[in-house]
């Protein structure tokens, strides 16, 4: 089976559909309807939004989140095989954002973080390609835009700025009228925002936008549950970082550069996810996307098949223990 998941095939998207519906059953047989997050505003008015447009039926909205979580799933696979991540084109990465999405429940139904990760993916998409345009600039603005509008759902995403100080370093030489780009670019959501608020006579909400909180552990089922689920990802964490000490080295300077990337937006994930209100279940499903792309290294190790192997299956009872676990 690890075999269908490293090939590039077609086939291989309806697999991973069917494989989602059958790991998320639980969240389909027991759909939520989002509430709104206290002081979450943009966020708010998207449920409002959707309300309009969906109805009240708790199915739709999971549905709905699952779809999101698929297509985000090819959307990290597809970020991997343009900017050349691994040595060959796969559907890991997809594998295994999917495994990590399923360990906690709360990260199969909708909510803001799910959100979020499409403007960071996009954000880190686009920083990517830095090194390979003859419009550094717009990318630049796009990248910074993306980033900001992030941090306008919360406060705590502002440690993302860190993020493309750490891509302009990295992926451009120095250049002032670069860097002031990205500082219009950043600045641009913050500005629209201020004039729809203003317009709108809404501008107290803008005193609802500075909250941090600590979310770690208030939603689970018991502590040896959390200490379990949290070995677990230890475990295919440990694989992928020494698979990626194997296999990284091997590429060109660019890619090299990109693995950097990828490793600090995983800590400022971290980080954020940690300073997330606790009312945001779904805090930790922010550091999915990159911890998923650092762990695919571990199923793609060409030098062990035996050890790449043992992984998938280790993945796949990890995977049935915390469906079982969280029923």
């Amino acid at each position: 089976m690890l075999r269908l998941f490293r090939n590039n095939s077609p086939f291989t998207v309806l697999v991973l559909f069917l494989f989602a519906l059958v790991i998320k059953i639980q969240a389909l047989l027991h759909p939520h309807v989002p509430q709104p997050v206290p002081g979450h505003f943009m966020y708010n008015y998207i449920l409002r939004a959707m309300s309009a447009a969906l109805g009240q039926s708790g199915f739709v909205y999971t549905f709905f989140a699952i779809a999101g979580l698929f297509l985000q799933s090819l959307y990290i696979k597809n970020i991997a095989t343009r900017h050349k991540l691994f040595p060959r084109y796969t559907y890991v990465p997809s594998y295994v954002y999917l495994l990590l999405t399923t360990i906690y429940p709360q990260f199969s139904y909708f909510g803001e973080t799910q959100v979020l990760n499409w403007l960071l993916l996009g954000a880190v998409d686009i920083m990517f390609s830095f090194t390979q345009t003859t419009q550094p600039r717009k990318l630049i603005y796009n990248a910074a835009f993306l980033l900001c509008l992030a941090a306008l759902f919360q406060m705590s995403l502002l440690a993302f700025f860190l993020l493309l100080v750490v891509g302009m370093v990295m992926f451009r030489p120095f250049n002032l009228g670069e860097w002031s780009v990205a500082l219009m670019g950043y600045a641009t959501p913050i500005y629209f925002l201020l004039c729809i608020l203003f317009l709108f006579d809404r501008l107290y909400l803008l005193r609802l936008w500075p909250h941090v909180g600590v979310s770690l552990s208030a939603h689970v089922a018991s502590p040896g549950l959390l200490i379990l689920t949290i070995v677990g990802i230890l475990i295919l964490s440990g694989t992928g970082v020494y698979a990626m000490r194997q296999n990284v080295p091997l590429s060109n300077i660019y890619v090299r550069r990109d693995w950097t990337a990828i490793t600090f937006y995983l800590f400022i994930s971290m980080l954020v996810a940690v300073l997330t209100d606790a009312a945001v279940k779904s805090a930790w499903l922010m550091v999915m996307p990159a911890l998923s792309i650092i762990i695919s290294h571990a199923f793609l190790l060409e030098k062990n098949k035996r050890f790449s192997n043992f992984i998938f299956y280790f993945s796949l009872i990890y995977l049935l223990y915390c469906i079982r676990a969280n029923h």
